[in-house]
């Protein structure tokens, strides 16, 4: 009982709908069902829990009209969203990386059904790991093993301190079982060319030379292959510092490789990836060592996942043909909106609008763009329609993977008046089909 009678309910275990880390341990405090405060989560993840409401969140689907924004029902939004992608010639269905798996089946099963491109966050992000796991192999484990495991630890590329706050505390600096002291247990390297915040807590940084991963890890592995370093550095690392960052990499018996944008958007981009996952299968001739992509968005791996069990392709799904096709480079989001292919977009569960070049831009604000959307963004600024839905891990429960590829289920902390994207996917469907059969 709270302040005034009010009552304080406490939901323990509550998953956390922010990064890739998923953190499982969140207590939510409720007060007339609304999350007033959180323990054990990050300051990024307390604060998209306790700021869900305010001016800035959309309670009723907007329809653009004469410029301005004006209130519809959930079933004048759904019917002009499917009719703008049941009537559309070159359809693109764009994000996907912050909703629960299941609105992603429904959102497979949508693209099939418009003959749509449907792409997520990965092929701006994590799509050059995809690609050279393809080519290569993915020697992967999974977080637990890590916190009672792993004696070296590498973040190349990556900076957890900021983009993922609660990674170290709770798998590099916890207590694991085979490492009862927690830090003291362990050897850590941070590879990135800025003295990041995580850098400053490492016991070796290489501080490289901006785009040249691929020189440096191709040095490391020369050396892990007995070769010597004819030249007295290699992307601006000592080859002395080489040799006894290697040295430490060669004594682990358990080691894992963290890899974040800073290697899969420098030159190289997926042969980056190719070469790191060789060094790691190279190093396990010596102990065992495994890696696992830093993810970004709490779902980006679980639509991969999805994508891959339904059309045997993780992103950059084309199925204009009415079967799925997969070449990124030319069926990407980026891809479609800058070679002017796409003749009208849905985007759910992500924000283009901020992040996507101008070129790609210029033809969104030229094509109709629906926004699954709950809060406003740039992307509901350029959109003709907006469709507000209940925001999964806090007013809906779903799916989602765990950057490591571990299935966890998300809780339904309040209750919302409105729809799920899973519902709403799922009515657009239905009107999509029906729309299709009068014709």
């Amino acid at each position: 009982m709270g302040n005034g009678g009010i009552i304080l309910e406490i939901v323990k275990n509550v998953v956390c709908p922010f990064c890739g880390t998923l953190c499982d341990d969140i207590i939510c405090k409720v007060e007339n069902n609304e999350i007033v405060g959180t323990i054990n989560a990050c300051r990024i993840g307390h604060s998209k829990f306790v700021h869900t409401e305010g001016a800035m969140r959309y309670k009723k689907p907007m329809i653009r009209k004469d410029g301005e924004f004006m209130e519809i029902s959930y079933d004048e939004a759904i019917d002009k969203a499917a009719q703008i992608l049941a009537e559309s010639k070159r359809p693109l269905m764009y994000g996907w990386s912050c909703t629960e798996c299941e609105a992603q089946a429904v959102g497979m099963e949508l693209a099939e059904e418009t003959k749509a491109v449907i792409d997520n966050t990965a092929s701006v992000c994590h799509g050059p790991s995809v690609l050279a796991l393809q080519d290569v192999g993915y020697p992967i484990c999974t977080f637990g093993e890590v916190k009672n495991r792993a004696d070296v630890v590498v973040y190349w590329g990556c900076n957890p301190m900021h983009a993922h706050p609660r990674h170290l505390s709770r798998h590099v600096f916890a207590r694991g079982f085979f490492r009862e002291r927690g830090r003291p247990d362990r050897t850590l390297i941070v590879v990135d060319p800025r003295e990041s915040d995580t850098a400053k807590l490492a016991d070796i940084h290489l501080q490289l030379d901006f785009d040249r991963d691929y020189e440096l890890l191709d040095a490391m592995r020369a050396v892990l292959l007995g070769h010597e370093i004819h030249y007295d550095e290699v992307a601006g690392i000592p080859k002395e510092l080489i040799y006894e960052a290697v040295e430490v990499l060669k004594k682990a018996q358990f080691g894992i490789l963290f890899f974040g944008m800073g290697i899969t958007h420098s030159r190289g981009k997926h042969r980056n990836i190719d070469i790191a996952i060789m060094m790691v299968e190279d190093l396990n001739d010596y102990g065992k060592f495994t890696l696992i992509p830093m993810r970004g968005h709490y779902n980006v791996t679980g639509f991969n996942q999805v994508a891959t069990w339904q059309s045997g392709y993780p992103f950059c799904v084309d199925f204009s043909l009415g079967y799925p096709r997969y070449n990124p480079g030319e069926t990407g989001a980026n891809d479609q909106l800058q070679n002017k292919e796409a003749d009208a977009m849905m985007v759910i569960a992500s924000d283009p609008g901020a992040h996507f070049p101008q070129r790609a831009l210029e033809t969104m604000a030229e094509i109709p763009v629906i926004a699954i959307e709950p809060h406003r963004t740039p992307t509901t600024e350029m959109a003709d329609l907006i469709i507000p839905p209940a925001i999964v891990g806090m007013e809906a429960e779903g799916t989602a993977y765990r950057m490591e590829g571990v299935p966890i289920r998300m809780k339904k902390v309040v209750d919302s008046e409105l729809l799920s994207d899973r519902e709403i996917l799922e009515k657009i469907v239905e009107r999509v089909k029906e729309i299709k059969a009068s014709k």
